[in-house]
């Protein structure tokens, strides 16, 4: 084609780049398919987003978390937790559970690690299910869309745990109604196969001052004094399991640190480990289980020369 006859065909060509873009705007979005056995981890972001399957088949999803006995101190939350969760794989009703207190102590990785022990005891015969569970995490861009999620899931032969992490509220939106709705159970409740697992810092799932009516005039019309309270604790009495999670004792602070230590195979005597631990857990001013594993990694990073 002469070089002459290009600048005749751009407008074409912007033309045909535009309809493309309005095409793939208007395409609907990919959507993981929840009953695929290979995949045990998914995200949703919303509608537009759709349902995306995280990491890889099986040995990549929700069985590559951290394991158990790393989290330390958290033992009556394991025990309550897991027994809830092997009911419902047996394809019995659980319930819904809030996992609330204080920050870094594993609230997150309880969930992640607690459905890929289920998962791999589903595997290797020890609990008599027709499969694995699947892990949705909801991001909260996607929690206004719930119904549109839960209207796909519930025609799925599989059971599903939503993950609702770091969930918390700042004012009475449609979000916080919508949630509402879907643990009330009834039509618009959730399907029989998906149970919600949300993890908070707060037990209320808002600020204390919004809890106590500081900003009343956003209330309905009509809800005064304890009306107001009981109205901003509704959200979370609507979780049949509440699991209280606190901030690490010395002692636990220091079994989650020999803990990982032991897990990366680290050499240290256990005097200098724990001085060096609880130092640094001093620089931060906070014992968790988060600190201690920011500790180890430094700690093999310093070994490893890096």
């Amino acid at each position: 084609m002469p070089s002459s006859d290009l600048p005749a065909l751009l407008p074409v060509l912007q033309r045909i780049a535009e309809s493309l873009e309005r095409l793939a705007s208007n395409a609907p979005a990919p959507w993981a398919d929840p009953a695929d056995p290979r995949h045990e981890r998914f995200i949703w972001r919303g509608e537009k987003s759709g349902l995306h399957a995280l990491g890889g088949p099986s040995e990549n999803g929700v069985s590559g978390t951290l394991p158990l006995s790393l989290l330390c101190g958290l033992e009556g939350q394991k025990k309550q937790l897991l027994q809830n969760t092997r009911l419902f794989a047996r394809g019995q009703r659980g319930n819904h559970a809030l996992l609330w207190g204080a920050r870094g102590m594993g609230k997150s990785s309880l969930v992640r690690s607690l459905v890929g022990q289920v998962n791999e005891e589903i595997r290797a015969g020890r609990l008599a299910v027709p499969g694995t569970l699947a892990l949705v995490e909801v991001s909260r861009s996607g929690l206004g869309a719930l119904h549109a999620l839960l209207d796909r899931l519930g025609n799925v032969r599989r059971q599903m745990i939503l993950f609702l992490d770091d969930l918390s509220f700042e004012s009475e939106d449609e979000d916080y109604k919508s949630l509402k709705s879907l643990l009330d159970g009834g039509l618009a409740g959730c399907p029989d196969n998906v149970l919600l697992y949300a993890t908070s810092n707060r037990r209320h799932l808002m600020p204390r001052s919004r809890i106590e009516g500081d900003e009343i005039a956003e209330l309905p019309a009509g809800l005064q004094g304890s009306e107001t309270v009981e109205e901003r604790i509704s959200l979370s009495d609507r979780f049949g399991l509440w699991l209280g999670v606190h901030g690490a004792r010395q002692e636990d602070y220091l079994r989650i640190v020999h803990a990982h230590a032991q897990h990366r195979g680290l050499a240290l005597p256990a005097a200098e480990l724990e001085k060096r631990a609880l130092a640094w857990s001093l620089a931060r001013g906070a014992r968790s289980g988060r600190v201690a594993a920011q500790f180890i990694t430094a700690l093999a990073a310093e070994q490893a020369g890096t």
